[in-house]
């Protein structure tokens, strides 16, 4: 959702075909995503949220010394790690190779559309109890067995 550090700035849910830019939050050192057009509000991205980012993903190395580094994808899960460390930054990005990059490590200023968000698993009706279908070819084994059995007049 949003980090323990974006608490304090203004947010609101991601919705699908949401346009995010990744960027800073003033009084936070900490990057998130704003929706374009609204830098001030941070958008709290729900665990298991697919994005596809504009170009493939960059990202800065620590303290900026080094150039950005390119992650070879444009699509990423959003998921949150460490969550046993409470004041550790959780928010993370889950590509297609396993590669997982934080989220404050992308370079600033990436679009990227929210294409799906998680089912929530209260909205999703129990099943009903009833007669539970079996495959055709289960059916037609049985009933060829039995037939061996017990030959039809």
């Amino acid at each position: 959702m949003c980090d323990y550090s974006l608490h304090h700035v203004a947010s609101a849910a991601a919705k699908v075909g949401d346009n995010l830019v990744s960027t800073t939050f003033s009084m936070s050192s900490t990057r998130g995503f704003a929706v374009t057009g609204q830098p001030n509000v941070a958008i709290c991205v729900p665990p298991g949220t697919e994005l596809a980012f504009e170009r493939n993903v960059k990202c800065d190395h620590g303290f900026g010394l080094l150039r950005h580094r390119t992650i070879p994808h444009n699509v990423a899960r959003f998921r949150q790690i460490n969550m046993d460390q409470p004041y550790a930054n959780h928010d993370a990005l889950e590509f297609p190779d396993g590669q997982i990059v934080m989220l404050t490590h992308l370079t600033l200023g990436q679009q990227a559309v929210v294409l799906q968000l998680p089912v929530d698993p209260k909205a999703v009706p129990e099943p009903k109890a009833g007669p539970v279908a079996r495959p055709v070819e289960a059916v037609q084994q049985e009933r060829r067995e039995i037939e061996r059995f017990y030959p039809m007049f």
